[in-house]
């Protein structure tokens, strides 16, 4: 159905020299890659001009769009002024001082200090750390376990991508490593029993969860991690009484929840955080991706009073707190963090969220008379439209026939840029998109689900194996 165009040089450049993640290696050379150049808005452009919708802010972070000026220019003073330092053995730097002081100030729980990474992945990692060190400093050396879920998603090191419950982050990596537990995904459309309430899906998933707990000992389990809006796994928003329930489960057994707001965090979902829009109250929080607008590379963990005393304690016997990273707190990252927030205010981002919400949702709701789409899901600014085979039993297609990768595909010929988790279709635009931008690129999405029906059809991928 597509007609791939011969490779530019650039593109023989691109596939002879780098190493592209989560992508198929084996297709490259006969599909070649798309060549960003430039970006302005939400919209980003070619190597040959052809400008897209860029549906996904990149990676679920260019919150604010491309070549904001503030930003640009924020980067611009800082670099002049100090372009790069460090936070160990007790240096600081001012951007790194103000950032804290901001994510502290608008944190959705009491927070006390604030960790900077250069990732989510890297975030993520450091709270498993973390729980460890706390536990150590405690007196519980086999409080060490970590629980996630299955289809979460917290990154790609070795710890983060097991905390990852998605199979393509563990098949041929020899991951996941011990110490890492998966209970049940609260993805209701999916998981759900013929003739179960929704009610019941989360009390049997609270059963599970607490069955696990019991089995393998309470007092070996260190903490549960969660997205509030679980991303990379589908666009997943679990029923809203989910996490009241569980957290009830791991206040009994004294196990704290760590909050991964690295997708959900500063106003996707409606709210500043994501926790605040799904019923949430973790203990810690990792935040990454539209902390800086995605202008620089940047993480943050962020702890309360009262594990921050553990580490002071634990410290102290030990002689000091070791762990850090060359570029945690790096200057621009911080800088760009720092006028991203005030960006965010001053603009009222998480009202002008609010305000495109009803559109948003519209617009998806719509979507689920298409004979293709078996669920959308959404939430504030974020969402998904999952693609099955069948409606009427929710049958998924063969994942070898990778419908969704060729409707994004197909997607890229109508001008915009969404991203293919399995046959779900994530939605993530830029906050700043206008309802016309928005509704324009809705419009080219109906455009290229039409062509994908047409092409299903004309295949037979709708006949079981």
């Amino acid at each position: 159905m597509l007609n791939t165009p011969p490779l530019s040089n650039l593109q023989t450049r691109d596939i002879e020299s780098v190493l592209h993640p989560y992508t198929a290696l084996h297709k490259l050379k006969s599909t070649g890659t798309l060549v960003i150049e430039s970006g302005k808005g939400v919209y980003v452009y070619d190597t040959q001009g052809r400008g897209y919708i860029e549906g996904m802010s990149g990676l679920w972070c260019a919150g604010l769009g491309f070549g904001d000026e503030e930003l640009i220019d924020a980067a611009t003073e800082q670099l002049r002024s100090l372009p790069y330092y460090h936070l160990f053995g007790a240096k600081g730097t001012e951007s790194a001082i103000e950032l804290a002081e901001k994510l502290k100030e608008i944190a959705p729980v009491p927070i006390s200090k604030v960790f900077f990474t250069s990732s989510g992945s890297e975030a993520n990692d450091t709270q498993v750390k973390l729980a460890w060190y706390m536990n150590n400093a405690m007196g519980r050396p086999n409080k060490k376990k970590i629980i996630s879920r299955i289809k979460a998603y917290h990154g790609v090191t070795i710890m983060a991508a097991s905390l990852t419950g998605l199979p393509y982050n563990h098949i041929g990596w020899d991951l996941p490593v011990d110490r890492v537990l998966h209970t049940d995904c609260p993805h209701y459309y999916r998981f759900g029993k013929d003739g179960e309430s929704e009610a019941e899906f989360v009390q049997r998933l609270v059963k599970s969860l607490r069955d696990l707990i019991e089995r393998e000992g309470p007092n070996t389990i260190a903490a549960m991690i969660a997205e509030p809006v679980m991303g990379a796994g589908g666009v997943i928003v679990p029923p809203m009484t989910y996490y009241a329930a569980i957290q009830e489960v791991l206040d009994e057994h004294n196990i704290i929840l760590i909050d991964d707001e690295v997708i959900n965090g500063f106003g996707r979902t409606g709210n500043w955080w994501g926790c605040q829009s799904l019923g949430m109250t973790p203990k810690t929080i990792s935040a990454a991706k539209q902390l800086t607008a995605a202008y620089s590379p940047l993480g943050a963990v962020m702890v309360p009073e009262d594990i921050y005393q553990a580490y002071v304690d634990h410290s102290a016997a030990i002689g000091t707190f070791g762990h850090g990273f060359t570029y945690g707190g790096h200057p621009l990252g911080c800088a760009l963090g720092v006028k991203a927030i005030e960006i965010y205010q001053r603009r009222d981002i998480v009202g002008h969220v609010r305000m495109l919400s009803p559109v948003f949702e519209a617009r998806m709701k719509a979507l689920n008379d298409h004979p293709l789409v078996g669920e959308t899901r959404y939430c504030g600014l974020v969402g998904g439209v999952e693609l099955v085979a069948d409606k009427k039993t929710r049958r998924s297609f063969d994942p070898k026939q990778a419908v969704g990768p060729q409707l994004a595909k197909i997607l890229e010929g109508h001008g915009a840029i969404l991203r293919a988790v399995g046959d779900t279709i994530a939605f993530c635009p830029p906050m700043v998109i206008t309802e016309a931008e928005l509704n324009e690129l809705f419009d080219r999405f109906e455009k290229a689900l039409a062509d994908t029906e047409a092409w299903v059809s004309k295949e037979g991928l709708r006949i079981a194996a």
